[in-house]
């Protein structure tokens, strides 16, 4: 099989052709992920800034992508950015040290100007954050620890750590003062020499004074809220603060008992009084009940004594009422029926008397007169009448017949 020279040439440059369209295709056209920012530099040097997802033209330039979002950490955590222990050491104003280890959510500027401005200045994304960022915090973390002792940043200023952070990283480092002041040693009670770090405020506006401005926020980057997840103080520092605590327990449950003890005594002093209250209001009602009982009876015998009383004065009037009647009816008829009544009963008692008497008892033995003779019944009757006159005398009874009198009437 004859080959010429000129296949074999149009063979090469095919082949050249292939090759070249294999390397160079690749490079015309890129898809841009929605995670991620592309810079390309086009083969005249310019940069562009692609911050749209989907493809778009590549012309062979150079890309360089950049994560939309990331996390920074400087963690002693081994599961949070690098394996080793990243955290951030500080000193507070009485001389403990602490390392601080957290993470800083943060993301790329959307501006392609500021976008040029990183890629220019760093050119990735790790360069960013090692570069960049953690100079920024390392300098912030190192600026807190002076404000606060070591003791204050375990307990009433330790949420004041994040907040300067978060402030400083924004808008700038603080201006701050020191001042050597003497304090009292919350542990021994001694006084102390200590250095107090103040941040500077403007007279006017109340705001903190700041060093420098925010080189974070100059290249535009966006931060979310610090988030601290450890501080590891030196063991110095670690027994200090637990001396602190067990003192401030003490103190606490000494103040937690006197509490006690005097809401103890109010509360005593209260059941007292309440009991007091409630048995002199017992007796109160007993008291009460006496006197309602005593009232009762008082009333009762007034009642009675009233009735009495009454009953008395009707009595009295009943038996004036009475004798009234009486003496009425004595002085109109002279209790005649009476004095009848009477001198019927006499005379027939007068009658079964001599009845009963035996035969001549009524006539004198010795009999002194002419006839000589017993005259037993004239005897006897003029007894009779005798003792009727006089009873009739007694009872003031007229048993004459008055000559002209009528009978009165009915």
């Amino acid at each position: 099989m004859n080959i010429t020279m000129g296949r074999i040439v149009a063979m090469v440059i095919s082949v050249v052709v292939l090759l070249t369209a294999i390397i160079i295709l690749p490079q015309l056209f890129t898809n841009v992920d929605a995670k991620e920012i592309v810079v390309i530099q086009r083969i005249s040097g310019q940069l562009d800034v692609i911050a749209e997802p989907g493809w778009t033209w590549q012309g062979m330039g150079k890309l360089t992508h950049y994560s939309r979002r990331d996390q920074f950490s400087f963690s002693e955590l081994k599961d949070q950015g690098k394996t080793a222990d990243e955290s951030i050491t500080t000193r507070f104003n009485d001389g403990g040290h602490a390392n601080i280890s957290g993470t800083i959510n943060w993301a790329m500027p959307l501006q392609p100007e500021k976008v040029i401005r990183l890629h220019k200045d760093f050119g990735s994304t790790n360069a960013i954050e090692q570069q960049l960022m953690r100079t920024v915090v390392q300098k912030v973390i190192y600026n807190v620890g002076p404000t606060m002792s070591s003791t204050e940043s375990s307990a009433e200023k330790r949420p004041d750590i994040p907040k300067y952070i978060d402030d400083q990283l924004v808008n700038g480092t603080y201006l701050t003062k020191t001042t050597a002041t003497t304090v009292k040693d919350p542990i021994s009670g001694q006084d102390k020499v200590v250095n107090l770090v103040n941040i500077a405020v403007d007279e006017k506006t109340g705001k903190p004074l700041r060093e420098s401005g925010s080189q974070l926020t100059e290249y535009g980057l966006i931060l979310q809220p610090v988030s601290i997840n450890a501080i590891k103080y030196d063991k110095a520092v670690e027994d200090q603060i637990t001396a602190r605590q067990v003192a401030t327990t003490a103190v606490q449950i000494a103040k937690a008992n006197a509490t006690k003890a005097e809401q103890d005594k109010i509360t005593t002093i209260s059941q007292g009084e309440a009991n007091a209250a409630k048995a002199k209001w017992e007796q109160e009602v007993e008291n009460a009940k006496t006197i309602a009982t005593a009232q009762a009876k008082v009333t009762i015998a007034d009642a009675s004594v009233k009735e009495a009383e009454a009953f008395k004065k009707a009595e009295i009037l009943r038996g004036e009422g009475e004798a009234t009647r009486k003496k009425l009816v004595m002085d109109a008829d002279g209790q005649l029926d009476k004095k009848l009544e009477a001198l019927v009963e006499i005379n027939k008692m007068y009658a079964q008397a001599i009845e009963k008497a035996a035969p001549g008892a009524w006539s004198p033995q010795v009999v002194m007169g002419s006839s000589g003779q017993a005259n037993g019944g004239s005897n006897a009757a003029a007894l009779v009448d005798l003792m009727t006159a006089k009873t009739a005398k007694d009872l003031g009874v007229d048993m004459g017949v008055v000559r002209g009198a009528t009978a009165p009437k009915k």
